[in-house]
Protein backbone atom coordinates (compact mmCIF):
# COMPACT_ATOMS: atom_id res chain seq x y z
CA UNK A 1 0.00 0.00 0.00
CA UNK A 2 2.83 2.34 0.60
CA UNK A 3 4.58 3.44 -2.52
CA UNK A 4 8.07 4.73 -2.27
CA UNK A 5 9.83 6.74 -4.84
CA UNK A 6 12.87 5.10 -6.21
CA UNK A 7 15.84 7.33 -5.48
CA UNK A 8 17.79 8.00 -8.64
CA UNK A 9 21.32 6.64 -8.66
CA UNK A 10 23.82 9.40 -9.27
CA UNK A 11 26.63 8.14 -11.45
CA UNK A 12 30.22 8.97 -10.63
CA UNK A 13 32.64 10.50 -13.08
CA UNK A 14 34.37 7.14 -13.57
CA UNK A 15 31.04 5.52 -14.44
CA UNK A 16 30.36 8.28 -16.98
CA UNK A 17 33.79 7.71 -18.53
CA UNK A 18 32.88 4.01 -18.84
CA UNK A 19 29.71 5.08 -20.67
CA UNK A 20 31.90 7.06 -23.08
CA UNK A 21 34.00 3.94 -23.70
CA UNK A 22 30.85 1.91 -24.37
CA UNK A 23 29.69 4.59 -26.84
CA UNK A 24 32.87 4.06 -28.88
CA UNK A 25 35.02 6.92 -27.58
CA UNK A 26 38.70 6.38 -26.84
CA UNK A 27 39.64 7.71 -23.40
CA UNK A 28 42.97 8.64 -21.89
CA UNK A 29 43.58 9.89 -18.34
CA UNK A 30 45.18 13.33 -17.94
CA UNK A 31 46.57 15.29 -15.01
CA UNK A 32 44.17 16.70 -12.44
CA UNK A 33 41.51 14.04 -12.87
CA UNK A 34 40.74 15.08 -16.44
CA UNK A 35 40.06 12.67 -19.28
CA UNK A 36 40.93 13.11 -22.94
CA UNK A 37 38.12 11.74 -25.08
CA UNK A 38 38.55 11.17 -28.83
CA UNK A 39 36.64 9.73 -31.76
CA UNK A 40 36.89 10.16 -35.55
CA UNK A 41 39.84 12.60 -35.39
CA UNK A 42 38.20 14.94 -32.85
CA UNK A 43 39.17 15.07 -29.19
CA UNK A 44 38.11 16.88 -26.04
CA UNK A 45 39.24 17.33 -22.46
CA UNK A 46 36.46 16.45 -20.02
CA UNK A 47 36.72 17.31 -16.35
CA UNK A 48 34.80 16.81 -13.14
CA UNK A 49 34.26 20.12 -11.36
CA UNK A 50 32.83 18.41 -8.26
CA UNK A 51 29.27 17.72 -7.13
CA UNK A 52 28.74 15.61 -10.26
CA UNK A 53 29.17 18.63 -12.52
CA UNK A 54 31.04 17.59 -15.66
CA UNK A 55 32.29 20.03 -18.27
CA UNK A 56 33.91 19.88 -21.68
CA UNK A 57 36.90 22.12 -21.14
CA UNK A 58 38.07 22.26 -24.73
CA UNK A 59 37.39 20.34 -27.89
CA UNK A 60 38.86 20.37 -31.36
CA UNK A 61 40.15 18.37 -34.28
CA UNK A 62 43.48 16.60 -33.92
CA UNK A 63 46.07 18.15 -36.26
CA UNK A 64 49.56 16.68 -36.25
CA UNK A 65 48.92 14.76 -33.03
CA UNK A 66 47.81 17.91 -31.15
CA UNK A 67 44.34 19.15 -30.32
CA UNK A 68 43.57 22.34 -32.24
CA UNK A 69 41.41 25.10 -30.78
CA UNK A 70 38.64 26.73 -32.76
CA UNK A 71 39.40 30.42 -33.30
CA UNK A 72 36.81 32.90 -34.56
CA UNK A 73 38.42 35.75 -36.52
CA UNK A 74 35.10 37.44 -37.31
CA UNK A 75 35.21 36.74 -41.01
CA UNK A 76 36.27 33.06 -40.83
CA UNK A 77 36.85 30.23 -38.37
CA UNK A 78 40.38 28.88 -37.98
CA UNK A 79 41.92 25.94 -36.18
CA UNK A 80 44.89 26.98 -34.04
CA UNK A 81 47.41 24.43 -32.78
CA UNK A 82 49.23 24.84 -29.44
CA UNK A 83 52.33 25.82 -31.47
CA UNK A 84 50.41 28.80 -32.87
CA UNK A 85 49.88 27.55 -36.43
CA UNK A 86 46.51 28.48 -37.93
CA UNK A 87 44.58 26.52 -40.54
CA UNK A 88 41.24 27.53 -42.11
CA UNK A 89 38.42 25.39 -40.72
CA UNK A 90 36.38 23.54 -43.31
CA UNK A 91 32.63 22.96 -43.12
CA UNK A 92 33.20 19.22 -42.68
CA UNK A 93 35.51 19.83 -39.70
CA UNK A 94 32.98 22.18 -38.07
CA UNK A 95 30.13 19.69 -38.57
CA UNK A 96 32.24 16.85 -37.16
CA UNK A 97 33.22 18.97 -34.15
CA UNK A 98 29.61 19.93 -33.47
CA UNK A 99 28.41 16.32 -33.78
CA UNK A 100 31.23 15.15 -31.49
CA UNK A 101 30.34 17.70 -28.80
CA UNK A 102 26.64 16.76 -28.97
CA UNK A 103 27.50 13.06 -28.61
CA UNK A 104 29.77 13.68 -25.62
CA UNK A 105 27.17 15.89 -23.91
CA UNK A 106 24.45 13.32 -24.50
CA UNK A 107 26.58 10.48 -23.12
CA UNK A 108 27.65 12.48 -20.06
CA UNK A 109 24.11 13.73 -19.44
CA UNK A 110 25.06 17.39 -19.84
CA UNK A 111 22.50 20.05 -20.72
CA UNK A 112 22.73 21.27 -24.30
CA UNK A 113 22.12 25.02 -24.27
CA UNK A 114 20.27 26.83 -27.05
CA UNK A 115 23.25 28.72 -28.48
CA UNK A 116 25.41 25.60 -28.65
CA UNK A 117 22.63 23.55 -30.25
CA UNK A 118 22.51 25.97 -33.20
CA UNK A 119 25.99 25.07 -34.38
CA UNK A 120 29.66 25.14 -33.57
CA UNK A 121 30.69 27.75 -31.03
CA UNK A 122 34.21 28.87 -30.18
CA UNK A 123 35.61 30.06 -26.89
CA UNK A 124 38.34 32.13 -28.49
CA UNK A 125 37.52 35.23 -30.51
CA UNK A 126 40.11 37.37 -32.24
CA UNK A 127 38.53 40.01 -34.44
CA UNK A 128 40.88 41.90 -36.73
CA UNK A 129 39.71 45.39 -35.62
CA UNK A 130 40.15 44.79 -31.90
CA UNK A 131 43.80 44.49 -30.91
CA UNK A 132 44.89 42.60 -27.78
CA UNK A 133 41.27 41.80 -26.93
CA UNK A 134 41.92 38.42 -25.34
CA UNK A 135 44.85 39.62 -23.23
CA UNK A 136 42.85 42.36 -21.50
CA UNK A 137 45.72 44.86 -21.89
CA UNK A 138 44.30 47.11 -24.55
CA UNK A 139 45.90 50.54 -24.72
CA UNK A 140 43.45 53.35 -23.96
CA UNK A 141 43.21 55.98 -26.71
CA UNK A 142 43.97 58.76 -24.23
CA UNK A 143 47.11 56.98 -23.01
CA UNK A 144 48.74 56.83 -26.44
CA UNK A 145 51.67 59.19 -26.95
CA UNK A 146 51.49 60.87 -30.34
CA UNK A 147 54.21 63.25 -31.48
CA UNK A 148 52.98 66.83 -31.98
CA UNK A 149 49.66 66.31 -30.19
CA UNK A 150 49.09 68.29 -27.01
CA UNK A 151 46.93 66.60 -24.36
CA UNK A 152 43.58 68.41 -23.82
CA UNK A 153 44.27 69.35 -20.20
CA UNK A 154 47.26 71.56 -21.18
CA UNK A 155 45.43 73.60 -23.83
CA UNK A 156 44.13 77.05 -22.96
CA UNK A 157 40.41 77.70 -22.99
CA UNK A 158 41.05 80.55 -25.44
CA UNK A 159 42.24 78.08 -28.07
CA UNK A 160 38.73 76.73 -28.49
Amino acid sequence: MFFRRVTPKVQTFAERVDLLKQAGFATQSQLGGRVKVSKHGISAIVGDEGDNHWTIEKAGPVIGGEMATLLNMGYQMFLETPEGKRYPATADQLKALHTFEVDVKETLGLTDLYNTSLGTTSRKHMYDRVTKRDTGHQPKPWELKRPGVVPPETKDAADF
